[in-house]
């Protein structure tokens, strides 16, 4: 079994690759739908108040196109991954019973082992197409900002600093409790093999604290987000509304990318758990060569 993430993209490379496909043409035409709505706005309000011969039909059909495509490409992808997953923990759990019966593992931790390597699929699953969301997501609205005004696009840009910092901070924490966690995890099925319900009651007594700990760091991180965004919103909004003559439509679409970008962002410290969970557990898995 793939003891990393680069080893299980290239063995399942086919099922990943149509997965990961589907996410992106889903939030490409998600992104592009503020702009052209936008558009839509403006060209209702010409028709109603400057020229009433203007046609809003065009910029109508772009919108909805892409909403179409973004629904559409969306709902396949909910119905195609979990054949595509489903299948790829089939292998990596039967990857596991083979290697363990070699090691001589003990039944309790090659199930535990087994269950810890459906986080595989989970990141694969949920966690990849939510990175690809808000990187398309944060990276779009940027972009679409910086055509509306350069300075909106290097206030967003600012979130980098704060999100460098806490980066760090949180993954060197975080993965001493995530370890401290799954070294505990491991041990489950033994423990509920005792047959006595208060060493149950203080066995998940004990596999809390890690967690209360990672919890704490988690709500700290994401405190620490808002405020850093909040700052941001504000002053894009400032830019926005005193330093700029835009139009109705285009200040709908400036509040809808810049609340796509606040929305993207304030999930990354989730994402960064996530990941450094994944981390330990491949590195775990790995030293078994599982």
């Amino acid at each position: 079994m793939p003891g990393n993430l680069i080893d299980m993209i290239k063995r399942f490379r086919k099922g990943i690759t149509i997965a990961v496909t589907l996410v992106i043409i889903e939030n490409i035409a998600w992104i592009l739908e503020p702009t052209l709505f936008g558009k839509v706005i403006d060209a209702v309000i010409d028709k109603a108040i400057v020229d009433p011969d203007t046609s809003f039909f065009m910029p109508m059909m772009l919108w909805v196109s892409s909403f179409v495509i973004n629904s559409g490409v969306g709902a396949l992808r909910r119905s195609v991954d979990p054949k595509i997953f489903l299948n790829i923990f089939t292998n990596l759990a039967k990857d596991v019973s083979a290697t363990a019966l070699q090691k001589k593992l003990s039944v309790s931790k090659t199930a535990t082992r087994a269950e810890l390597s459906y986080n595989y699929i989970s990141f694969f699953q949920y966690r990849v197409p939510e990175i690809i969301e808000y990187f398309i997501a944060i990276i779009g609205a940027v972009s679409a900002l910086y055509l509306f005004d350069w300075r909106i696009a290097l206030t967003c840009m600012c979130i980098i600093i704060p999100l460098y910092f806490i980066a760090r901070l949180y993954n060197k924490r975080v993965i001493v409790h995530q370890k401290e966690y799954h070294d505990a995890y491991e041990d489950i099925y033994e423990v509920f093999a005792k047959k006595d319900p208060e060493y149950v009651y203080d066995y998940y007594s004990k596999l809390a604290v890690p967690q209360r700990k990672i919890a704490n760091w988690g709500a700290f991180n994401f405190g620490f987000m808002r405020i850093s965004l909040l700052a941001i919103f504000l002053v894009v909004l400032y830019i926005s509304v005193e330093l700029d003559d835009f139009s109705a439509g285009e200040l709908y679409s400036i509040v809808a990318y810049l609340w796509t970008f606040v929305t993207a962002s304030e999930y990354l410290p989730e994402l960064m758990e996530s990941w450094t969970s994944l981390k330990d557990i491949s590195g775990r898995i790995k030293t078994e060569n599982i």
